[in-house]
């Protein structure tokens, strides 16, 4: 038997999962998410993933498995140096373990490795996802959405098919969308929005957020509302309601409830279309390579109204919700649980088989 913990350290959320696996069989997991914003208190990463392990309630385990997206945080000068600086939070709380850091090959490589090459372990929790579904779903393309952005990742003959490897060459060629269930500044999102038998521009201020949008409509609810608020102010849809209107320059006097509800709709059908522009160059380009049908994978917090709603406006036929294969909560932090089993299968030897039952 082998007991692993898994962790992904992204910007504002960082995600843990440990597994139990004996025989090559998957016994037991858990999951628990922080949100954590590393740009104010980088210093506090340490704690905060001791504070993840207290909550899974874990004593002994053979190995760590790490992926991370937060060395693009700001607190950092460059992605080398974050790297370097979120590797050392680990190694200091989890001495004397076994830490392996996953790399955008789909490798979980020994953390000296890791320190050695920082710019391969930058931003390959992508990968980590697409080991997972490759492994029964061998021509897919997966799109994750999480709090802060979208990514696609194409998978052909159960190998990860990717055309970028850095978040720079996937945003030029459609692999990530910059854009999320709950942070994304709505200024971001649209220039502008009809109103009134017109259009009005949008105050380029970050009044608004997408988890706002989505609060409004009922995509997400006020406990998924994980995020801190664009005014520092409440989580309710009065609260969110007065935020949108803020993005017009006008406030809930000004505008009836469901003009602000239409304004959200807006958004929303924009935002959905931007991940579903993306989607249709990632399929298009599979598509020339693939001898098969090619299916559609969703996950993350938006995989219903954002991955699903986007992979039906580019007409797909099949379309896999992965938390019918996995753990519901575990969808959510993919990556992480996706790294505790990699690194289960190279403490164990042999693949860890983890597909629901």
């Amino acid at each position: 038997m082998v007991a692993v913990l898994g962790i992904d350290i992204g910007g504002a959320n960082t995600k843990a999962v440990s597994i139990i696996a004996e025989h090559g069989k998957l016994k037991g997991t858990k999951v628990a998410v922080e949100y954590f914003p590393i740009w104010k208190e980088p210093q506090k990463l340490t704690s905060t993933l001791l504070k993840l392990k207290k909550q899974l309630k874990i004593g002994h385990f053979e190995g760590v498995g790490v992926t991370m997206t937060a060395e693009l945080s700001d607190a950092y000068a460059t992605k080398r140096e974050g790297v370097h600086q979120i590797l050392a939070n680990v190694k200091q709380a989890f001495p004397n373990q076994s830490i392996y850091v996953l790399n955008t090959n789909s490798q979980m490589i020994p953390i000296k490795d890791a320190e050695d090459s920082p710019l391969s372990v930058a931003a390959a929790n992508w990968a980590a996802t697409g080991w997972l579904v490759a492994q029964k779903i061998p021509n897919c393309i997966i799109v994750d959405v999480g709090s802060t952005s979208a990514s696609l990742i194409p998978v052909l003959e159960s190998q990860v098919a990717a055309k970028g490897n850095t978040d720079l060459d996937k945003l030029i060629c459609g692999e990530l969308v910059y854009s999320g269930s709950l942070r994304t500044n709505v200024a971001a999102m649209v220039n502008h929005v009809p109103i009134r038998l017109g259009v009005a521009g949008v105050a380029s201020e970050l009044f608004a957020l997408s988890a706002d949008v989505h609060l409004v409509l009922g995509n997400i609810t006020e406990k998924q509302y994980i995020c801190e608020t664009a005014d520092s102010r409440g989580k309710t849809i009065p609260e969110a309601m007065a935020r949108l209107a803020r993005v017009v320059c006008a406030d809930t006097e000004m505008l009836t409830n469901q003009e602000i509800v239409n304004i959200a709709q807006y958004i929303y059908n924009q935002q959905v279309q931007q991940v579903a522009h993306a989607l249709a160059r990632v399929y298009t380009n599979l598509e020339k390579r693939a001898s098969s049908e090619i299916p559609v994978v969703v996950t993350g917090l938006g995989k219903d109204f954002i991955a699903r709603a986007a992979a039906e406006k580019n007409d797909v036929d099949v379309i896999i919700d992965l938390a019918s294969l996995i753990q519901d909560d575990a969808v959510y932090a993919t990556p992480a649980f996706a790294v505790a089993l990699m690194t289960a299968t190279k403490l164990e030897g042999d693949t860890i088989q983890w597909m629901q039952q």
